[in-house]
């Protein structure tokens, strides 16, 4: 039974809430501020339900950065270190907003208004990032009855606005058609570094993923049959070669075994001929893992070291070319660039799925519209031939 009393001008209410075993105490809640006895009476009898059906929930006065805080510790037992460094930089958006404010009295408006804001600096990828992370963590604040509203439910995502003239102007193809990958890899052939031959040519023919690559071993490679087993991911944030991690591969289809051109693997027969060279060179301080893309103590290449070669080798590319007409080539549009010729060798969508392990097929097809030029003419082509007749009479 509820006791009230008057307290400085306003009502409280005091409503037992039974004995708890874990204090080992009876405990009570109170609420002071009503400004009259009945408004104190019908508050408490809520709480006297909502404890009944136990449903009752003690909002916590801890802050959201102290409860983000106690929920990435959670986190990080149950997730991939990369997914975990995500959700950390994610956070930090919303715990700039609200890290010393109680979790418990962020509210959905309130919420909905700091993604609105968000949505007019960010890309709607990271957008989504950022609300998923959100939602996660008053999920979590939820489950343990420390808050008694999820801000998140009823969230709506904000209309992007882009401008569309900015993007005509930045928008660049991010892969190389046929005759630019021929051109490249002649150039890489003459002109390339230790080890970039193979590293590319092997992107370029095989659709991995630069992680996916940089975490093949030896023991990953079938000679007799020209394949090569997916299993595991490079992951190294800060680019010290002496703290990379593996990892699971993104997604389950990820896993997989990939074909390859018997040029492709007699290059890494080449590669695993110089390694074992460099092994005895160097067998003082060679770091001997079984990677094939090392540098000469034997630890694998950082992504960021791929990635200054590959900026190395265009910028020779593209020296006679004007500066807006210069593609913008990554590491991941090797990834691109095979998924295209695939198309181009009239590859099913399904067995190209497979090969670079896309889970989901609507992936596969979201790049199957970045087709190549040649490949958009021919179907033009394939289609005007095909009505001629028709087109003929019409005229």
């Amino acid at each position: 039974m509820a006791s009230f009393r008057e307290k400085n001008g306003s009502w409280e209410y005091i409503v037992s809430a039974g004995f708890n075993p874990v204090t080992k105490k009876y405990e009570k809640i109170t609420k002071s501020g009503f400004r009259t006895k009945t408004e104190a009476k019908h508050a408490a009898r809520r709480v006297e339900e909502e404890l009944k059906e136990g449903t009752y929930v003690k909002e916590s006065k801890k802050t959201f950065g102290e409860f983000t805080e106690d929920w990435i510790a959670h986190y990080e037992k149950r997730a991939k270190v990369s997914s975990v460094r995500a959700r950390k930089i994610a956070a930090k958006r919303l715990l700039d907003e609200w890290e010393h404010y109680p979790i418990s009295n962020v509210t959905m408006s309130m919420y909905q208004q700091h993604i609105d804001e968000l949505s007019t600096k960010f890309s709607r990828n990271y957008i989504d990032s950022i609300h998923s992370t959100g939602r996660m963590i008053f999920k979590h604040a939820e489950k343990l009855k420390v808050i008694k509203h999820n801000p998140t439910n009823h969230f709506e995502m904000p209309r992007m606005v882009k401008d569309e003239v900015t993007e005509k102007v930045v928008e660049v193809e991010n892969f190389l058609e046929r005759d630019e990958l021929m051109e490249f890899l002649l150039l890489v052939k003459n002109e390339g570094l230790r080890n970039d031959l193979v590293v590319f040519t092997t992107l370029a023919y095989s659709g991995l993923r630069v992680g996916e690559l940089l975490a093949l071993k030896e023991s990953d490679i079938d000679f007799k049959t020209n394949e090569i087993r997916v299993t595991k991911t490079y992951y190294n944030p800060r680019n010290n070669k002496r703290e990379f991690s593996l990892l699971a591969p993104k997604t389950a289809g990820s896993v997989r075994t990939v074909e390859l051109d018997p040029f492709v693997i007699g290059l890494i027969r080449e590669q695993i001929k110089q390694l074992k060279e460099e092994k005895m060179k160097y067998r003082k301080v060679y770091n001997d893992q079984g990677f094939l893309f090392v540098d000469q103590e034997g630890f694998p290449m950082p992504i960021k070291m791929v990635a200054l070669r590959l900026q190395r080798l265009m910028k020779i590319m593209n020296r006679d070319i004007e500066e807006h007409k210069r593609k913008h080539i990554t590491p991941h549009s090797f990834r691109h660039t095979n998924i295209s010729l695939l198309i181009e060798a009239q590859v099913p969508i399904s067995e190209i799925q497979r090969r670079v392990g896309h889970t989901d097929i609507n992936t596969t097809m979201n790049i199957y519209t970045h087709m190549t030029k040649q490949t958009k003419d021919q179907a033009a082509n394939l289609f005007s031939s095909h009505l001629s007749d028709l087109t003929a009479k019409l005229r």
